[in-house]
């Protein structure tokens, strides 16, 4: 790897300093259940402000540049536009953020509360994007890349090193993939020393085509957590990380995420979206079996449920 695609785990430990007094440490626990024999290490990271890992990268990104008068600009599918608004309010930035109305009417919500400017496009994200290119080339606008921008992803590696710090003791980590900007992160600050497993809806599965093609390939988005996970193409960043780690990549069902979703609330009380469970999904529907005697940790990353449960929209 060169160029873009080299991040060091030093990079990472700076970024951690930088964002730190911006964003929460989120809590970890080992817990039995599940219908799994062995008990599982589970990081809470959707109680990370605005619902789920983004904030990490969006301050990083903020904080190691230089924001221009016309402000910043956005393409998410709702998670990443949030943060992004969050981040942009807080340290004083203007923020124009683009979503598909695959978002969602909850994710919609939660980037409006932040007060950014919003507009939402037919489509999926792959039309959000289109949207804020060009809304950058006409107004100098800063854009934030949800997934495949270089201090994005030093951002989110942020959260594994938290882990460490917290005393992962995993052999091996489950993490879902949309863009690929966590598990890039991940892969980046982890370096082969743990085993990564990349979890992916069979209906969106941008990681898997590509790793399977041999470079990033064009696929087609659909399913329950598409609104969160749902990129047509892998980050040519976390792609790169994955070839080079060899990491193993596994598909799970649309079932097999809601029923993940419904086993966190009932073990757990943890009120999670789609993407939040597809990590876990793996595991529990066997789709990745772990060896005797393999220790695994299971990362929840989003919360942003639709419709609000507490009467929101």
């Amino acid at each position: 790897m060169t160029g873009q695609t080299e991040i060091s785990p030093h990079e990472i430990s700076l970024a951690a300093e930088r964002i730190k007094p911006h964003v929460r440490r989120t809590p970890v626990a080992q817990v039995s259940g599940f219908g799994l024999g062995d008990p599982v290490e589970i990081k809470l990271e959707q109680m990370q402000h605005t619902g789920s890992f983004k904030a990490r990268g969006a301050f990083n990104t903020l904080l190691g540049a230089e924001v221009p008068q016309a402000g910043l600009v956005a393409a998410s599918g709702g998670n990443h536009g949030a943060a992004v608004a969050y981040a942009a309010a807080r340290l004083g930035h203007r923020a124009r953020i683009y979503v598909p109305e695959m978002a969602g009417s909850a994710k919609i919500a939660l980037i409006r509360a932040q007060g950014a400017e919003l507009e939402v496009v037919p489509g999926a994200y792959a039309e959000a994007a289109e949207r804020a290119a060009r809304y950058q080339a006409e107004t100098g606008a800063m854009q934030v890349h949800p997934y495949d921008g270089r201090a994005t992803v030093i951002g989110q590696g942020t959260l594994m090193a938290e882990w460490e710090d917290q005393g992962l003791a995993a052999d091996t980590v489950l993490i879902a993939v949309g863009g690929g900007g966590l598990i890039g992160g991940a892969l980046a600050w982890l370096g082969g020393r743990r085993k990564v497993v990349a979890v992916e809806p069979g209906t969106s599965c941008a990681l898997h085509a590509a790793l399977s093609a041999g470079a990033p390939v064009d696929v087609e988005v659909s399913g329950v957590a598409a609104n969160a996970l749902g990129a047509r193409r892998i980050g040519r960043i976390c792609f790169d990380l994955a070839q080079g780690q060899e990491i193993e990549s596994i598909l799970v069902s649309d079932a097999s995420i809601t029923a993940a979703q419904g086993a966190l609330w009932r073990e757990m009380r943890q009120l999670v979206e789609p993407a939040g469970a597809t990590a876990l999904a793996a595991l529990m529907s066997g789709a990745y079996r772990p060896a005797p005697g393999e220790r695994v940790a299971v990362l929840v990353c989003g919360g942003n449920v639709a419709p609000d449960p507490f009467g929101g929209t």
